[in-house]
């Protein structure tokens, strides 16, 4: 089979144009994942003592493989697949019903890591959950563990006061289904919705408002990004919107800060990327992500400017891969870092399904077929 290519007859293509953004999004942001991963836990000295002085520049090995994904990529792959059950259930527009459905998943997610989810009843059907290389434990974040085995209700938001990256990290497939299902409407509405579902998704497990607004804001900004806006634009018109809700400054100066040092600079610099922060909590991850995504000349040099700082360098590069794979599409990605990417087919198969699932046979008014049945199994609703 070629590479990252899904096989069944059953499945429509997407437009092209819908495609290369979609692929582009969720494949960057894996592969920036795996980029990162060998240096999660080092500073610039301790990367450049073992690299060089460039830094880490290609995959190398963590978790006994090069490519491996870490729990950022398998988040955001779940997330995205309790957003699809949300939609073949009940059309996904009433936003209780679709944070338990994500709720619902990420307690699938749980149990991939080998760990106990709160809730009482946890259903592990469905396509996601039958791949293998998603069971990989990948030293997942504690507020995420632990605010999955308190949640005793589907849907219910986080008891913590935690603005750790970790609700950031997965919200970018928000983006991409807010951005197909209200296909048509006016791209700051869209960004709207995107932004006020990613903060309450980010709450299942983070509760402070800078932990769930910069979330929010992510997926304001991929939906954008999405509907062609540019990025510089889309930045102006999340930092417009923020405003609207409590607890938004910090978001907000973040991404001011973030306009403010891509501007300042032909090329950023680790130097630079220090006075963004380290990117452990949301608002700094996303400050160094928007920052080298505004300030990338090419894909390559984007997500290798975000990995190599003192911090949380999968989670800012894969932040950055997503912003600069929705722009300039699944084209412009190295394809050696493609070829190499653990469950590389599993991330393009799901960016397919978020730029399709408004075309697939559902409803109660289409007739019961193998294409219909096919995507009921495939996410079956919670």
């Amino acid at each position: 089979m070629p590479l990252l290519e899904p096989a069944p007859d059953t499945r429509p293509q997407p437009a092209p144009h819908v495609k290369r953004r979609f692929r582009g999004c969720l494949l960057g942001g894996a592969v920036g994942d795996a980029l990162g991963a060998p240096v999660e836990f080092m500073s610039l000295a301790e990367i450049r003592a073992q690299f060089g002085r460039p830094g880490i520049t290609e995959y190398t090995t963590a978790f006994d493989r090069k490519g491996a994904i870490t729990d950022d990529t398998q988040m955001t792959l779940f997330t995205a697949e309790g957003l699809l059950r949300a939609y073949v259930e009940n059309g996904g527009r009433d936003t209780r019903s679709v944070t338990a459905a994500v709720a619902h998943a990420y307690a699938r997610w749980l149990r991939t890591q080998g760990a106990v989810p709160g809730v009482s009843r946890v259903d592990t059907d469905g396509w996601l959950f039958e791949q293998r290389e998603l069971h990989a434990p990948r030293v997942p974040g504690a507020t995420c563990l632990e605010a999955l085995q308190q949640m005793t209700m589907l849907g219910q938001r986080a008891d913590n006061d935690s603005k750790g990256s970790g609700g950031l990290m997965r919200m970018a497939p928000v983006g991409l289904w807010c951005a197909r299902l209200d296909d048509g409407v006016p791209p700051d509405r869209v960004a709207r919705r995107a932004c006020e579902l990613g903060a309450e998704l980010a709450g299942l497990t983070h509760g402070h408002p800078t932990g769930r607004l910069a979330a929010g804001a992510l997926a304001a900004l991929v939906t954008l990004v999405v509907r062609d806006v540019p990025l510089p634009m889309a930045v102006d018109r999340v930092v417009a919107l923020l405003p609207r809700y409590p607890g938004h400054a910090e978001t907000l100066r973040a991404l001011e800060l973030a306009r403010t040092v891509a501007r300042g600079e032909a090329s950023l610099r680790p130097e630079t990327i220090v006075t963004l922060g380290e990117g452990w909590v949301a608002d700094e991850a996303l400050a160094i992500a928007v920052a080298c995504a505004l300030n990338a000349e090419d894909f390559e040099t984007g997500v290798r400017v975000a990995v190599n700082h003192d911090g949380d360098s999968d989670t800012t590069a894969s932040v950055a891969g997503n912003l600069i794979g929705a722009m300039h599409g699944v084209e412009a990605i190295p394809q050696r870092w493609l070829a190499g990417l653990e469950a590389g087919r599993v991330v393009a198969e799901v960016a397919d399904d978020l730029a399709t699932f408004p075309d697939w046979p559902l409803g109660e008014f289409v007739d019961e077929s193998d294409a219909s049945d096919y995507f009921r199994k495939r996410y079956p609703g919670s």
